[in-house]
């Protein structure tokens, strides 16, 4: 049986004998293109070639590229693990023309590949073109022999673009037939019949039109093709089995969850889809995470977590009370380390990230069966049926249960859900996603650069051996055109074929400036770098006019620069002061270098201890007294690899690479500026210290005279403190101990003046108690309470008031506390949050609790009587419906 690895070597090697260059697969977090959550294509990467705005050196290539399809218009993960063919991590084989050849011959490629090098039998492969594309069913029928009978033709699903406007064209699919016996059993049973029978392998579309933004669609004058075919799929046709899941590349898996699990798959159907969604789940984990996403609540990172989560119940379902998903990921690294082997060298920093978050999800699912649980006692007290949408959305959001999992649970005892009450929660949720996704955090290049680009336009960098140079004026850019001159007081964008400006790349801000002509003067206020060939200076006209074609003299800020790059070189020292100091599972998750500061975020999964940040500072510093010499120099990215140096997760790097090295202490890729020696930072401080997503960790730290500064700031801290509390600056601590101490005993006896305060005012204020309705309402207002303390007097007039209700408001510093609480007894007609609702709103707040509790705060405190008023009508139409 041929193997997933074989048939992927096989179709690159098929590619690459016809002249095709085998690309690596690119990264699951696309660059340049801010609107794509994951790469979920193998033209992904390639989508700048096809818009003509890139030029490789190469204009046939062919990959296996990685992809993810989970949320958006793929949002299919409640499928996945049910069906043959659903999944969220797979990969697609392709082979892609820009401006090459065209249908005949990727039409003669893709049957020869499949027909003569796979040996499939040509009576079992059917095709479909597009609606009116007569030359592709000509190609098909003349050229390969299809017959006309076994050639369809569709409109909907056969023609492709990459959005409203642009490059765009018909496609042609290859359909195999997997016998009648996995059919439908319709008499009408043919292509694209939703059944399994007829399955696609590969679609080839041939991007021949530019449609413009009226519909009409203009011929390009070098059509390009951009082929697709899943790597699973074609699997399953060469392996002669029926499901995704039972070829090799994800029944290994699922053999090791077998042998984890001490479950036999096949035995329980329940069972299999458990170990099915754990196999495809732990291959997007292991390989978001080795790509440098990590679980967080927004963007990518909450895809992720879903992902993860959905896999950790299904582990829980087989059996697994512990951590179970970092061994299955791992797993997973090692047996696809031959197609992705700088993933599976990332396998331990996988797997610390995934049971960091698999520890953390285990309480939050006892968590949610808990909150359930508390509903379906509610509502069999209440004669009720129905679980309400709202909570079923608190699951599925909060906590990660699918739909399918609470039906399941409550399923058995007779309850229901109100699935319209939670599809609106749910479209308010995508709503609200579409609101705040913002994309990648990547800008898009403007098309202007891109078009400089095309013409030729470069830049030289020149600013690693001078801050003071010459050249030629190649563009100026106002408001996004082009102009030939500038005059004073306008902002413009210079291009100069020679530059010392750094462009912000990399984490480190631009270089600002000078610039002058022989008849302008500008000053340089930022310099950007939108593509890797051209830098870009923001300028303002101060005098003169600027001229294209005029030669300039450009220097850099030295001072600011000097700052800079000692700010660069301490970040460097401190990662690799960090992971001495933490561990290999610490890795840079972003950063930002000013002349002001350094910022620093890292991977690890637990506060950074005083003493640690101590050690890590005390590291910094002594490899900055050492003095050693900052060197730079380029290599292949494989020999820097080799050397140790240390890369960013997801990065793209080109074959030649930059290495900076500090010693024998640092080694990084980094096309940043430097000190010349570590001296040069003469002291670093590290400011704060702090989470910012679950497992990512920031630093902000300062250098040199900066430094300094913030060591005399707390020294003057110091000083004032010690006059305040009249000791001197080396006693502080003691002398604050004591004040504390006697500050807590002080505040203990008015705790206890308080409690018997509430006891003697609670048995007044039951003298104000209501009827409403056969239920007794005490609404009343205590002063100068805060929300412990309505929840002490809360306790104590439950005990006396037997069975009732009671609202509690207090007035405290301009602000307005609010409790509500329910007998037990009652909580079957009255829940205490469904009334806190409408009461909070009239002193301009909200709140919530549990059936029997609820507290809410509000900035109103002038409406508070009003508020009390109202509370009996409120209860009053609570319990009559």
């Amino acid at each position: 049986m041929i193997t997933g690895n074989e048939i992927r070597a096989r179709f690159l090697q098929f590619f690459e004998e016809r002249n095709h260059t085998v690309v690596s697969s690119s990264s699951l977090v696309p660059h340049n293109d801010p609107t794509l959550l994951f790469t979920n294509a193998g033209m992904n990467q390639f989508k700048d070639c096809f818009l003509g705005d890139e030029k490789r050196d190469y204009v046939r290539a062919t990959t296996s590229q990685k992809c993810v399809r989970a949320g958006g218009k793929h949002n299919d993960l409640e499928n996945v693990g049910r069906t043959a063919r659903h999944h969220t991590f797979f990969e697609m084989l392709g082979n892609f023309s820009f401006g090459d050849y065209f249908k005949k011959e990727a039409i003669a490629y893709a049957w020869e590949f499949l027909t003569v090098t796979m040996g499939l039998d040509k009576n079992r492969l059917y095709v479909s073109v597009y609606t009116d594309d007569d030359e592709a069913a000509d190609i098909w029928h003349q050229q390969e022999g299809v017959p006309r009978e076994r050639i369809f033709r569709f409109e909907e699903d056969n023609f492709w673009s990459m959005g409203d406007t642009g490059p765009c064209g018909p496609c042609s699919e290859i359909f195999f037939d997997n016998g009648p016996e996995v059919g439908c059993d319709s008499p009408d049973c043919t292509v694209c019949c939703d059944c399994d029978r007829y399955m696609e392998v590969w679609n080839n579309v041939f991007m021949q039109f530019d449609r413009q933004a009226d519909g009409e669609l203009i011929p390009l004058p070098k059509p390009a093709v951009d082929t697709g075919m899943g790597l699973e799929r074609l699997a399953t046709v060469m392996q002669k089995v029926q499901s995704n899941y039972d070829t090799d590349l994800l029944r290994d898996i699922i053999a090791h969850i077998e042998k984890l699990s001490g479950k036999t798959y096949g035995a329980n159907n329940d069972n299999d889809v458990s170990m099915r969604v754990m196999a495809d789940h732990s291959r997007a984990t292991a390989y978001l995470i080795a790509d440098g996403v990590l679980p967080s609540n927004e963007g990518r990172g909450y895809v992720l977590r879903r992902i993860m989560r959905r896999a950790m119940r299904h582990a829980k379902m087989l059996g697994f009370e512990d951590p179970v998903l970092y061994k299955t990921a791992g797993f997973v690294l090692d047996f696809m380390a031959g197609a992705y082997p700088e993933e599976a060298a990332r396998k331990d920093f996988v797997t610390k990230v995934v049971i960091n978050e698999e520890e953390r999800f285990i309480a939050t699912l006892d968590n949610g069966l808990r909150i359930l649980q508390d509903e379906i006692a509610g509502l069999k007290a209440a004669g009720q049926t129905v679980i309400p949408g709202e909570t079923v959305f608190k699951l599925y959001d909060t906590y990660g249960f699918p739909v399918d999992l609470t039906a399941d649970i409550v399923e058995k005892d007779g309850y229901s859900l109100d699935e319209a009450g939670f599809e609106a929660c749910m479209n308010a949720q995508r709503a609200k996603a579409r609101e705040h996704w913002k994309g990648s955090g990547e800008e898009a290049v403007s098309a202007i650069y891109k078009r400089l680009a095309e013409q030729g336009i470069t830049s030289t960098f020149c600013g690693y051996q001078t801050l003071k140079d010459q050249g030629e004026i190649l563009a100026i850019v106002r408001d996004g055109e082009l102009t030939e001159q500038a005059s004073p007081g306008e902002q413009v964008e210079v291009i100069c074929s020679v530059t010392p400006c750094y462009g912000e790349s990399g984490g480190q801000v631009g270089d600002t400036g000078r610039l002058a002509t022989s008849s302008a003067a500008l000053s340089v206020t930022d310099t950007k770098k939108p593509l890797p060939e051209l830098t870009v200076h923001i300028c303002q006209v101060e005098s003169g006019t600027l001229q294209k074609g005029d030669t300039a003299t450009i220097n850099v800020d030295v001072k600011r620069r000097q700052q800079i790059v000692t700010n660069h070189t301490a970040t460097h020292l401190l990662q690799a002061a960090l992971q001495t100091i933490l561990g290999d599972h610490v890795k840079q998750a972003g950063s930002l270098v000013t002349p002001e500061r350094l910022r620093f975020d890292f991977t690890h999964f637990s506060p950074v201890s005083a003493d640690e940040l101590k050690q890590i500072e005390e590291t910094v510093n002594q490899q900055i007294r050492l003095n050693n010499a900052v060197n730079s120099g380029e290599m292949t990215a494989d020999d820097a690899a080799a050397a140790g140096a240390m890369a960013l997760f997801g990065e793209k790097y080109g074959d030649v690479v930059r290495v900076i090295s500090v010693g024998d202490f640092s080694m990084e890729l980094c096309g940043g500026t430097h000190a010349g020696a570590s001296g040069e930072i003469g002291l670093f401080r590290i400011i704060s210290e702090g989470g910012i997503a679950a497992g990512v960790r920031r630093i902000e730290a300062v250098t040199g005279a900066a430094a300094l500064a913030q060591v005399h700031q707390q020294q003057a801290t110091l000083h004032r403190l010690s006059e305040l509390i009249k000791t001197d600056p080396q006693n502080v601590e003691q002398r604050l101990q004591k004040l504390l101490d006697q500050q807590k005993e002080t505040e203990k006896i008015l705790e206890q003046l308080q409690a018997k305060a509430n006891a003697d005012l609670g048995g007044s204020l039951l003298d104000h108690a209501q009827d409403v309705s056969g239920v007794k309402l005490l609404a009343t207002r205590v002063d100068q309470v805060d929300g412990k303390g309505l929840r002490e007097l809360s306790d104590q007039l439950r005990d006396k008031i037997g069975s009732g209700v009671l609202v509690l408001a207090s007035a405290k510093d301009g602000k307005a506390a609010l409790l509500v609480g329910v007998t037990k007894d009652l909580t079957a007609k009255v829940k205490a949050g469904e009334l806190i609702k409408p009461l909070a709103e009239m002193i301009g707040g909200r709140g919530g609790g549990r059936p029997d509790l609820a507290q809410a705060g509000g900035s109103d405190a002038g409406s508070i009587d009003a508020m009390l008023s109202a509370a009996a009508a409120k209860l009053e139409k609570l319990i009559s419906g």
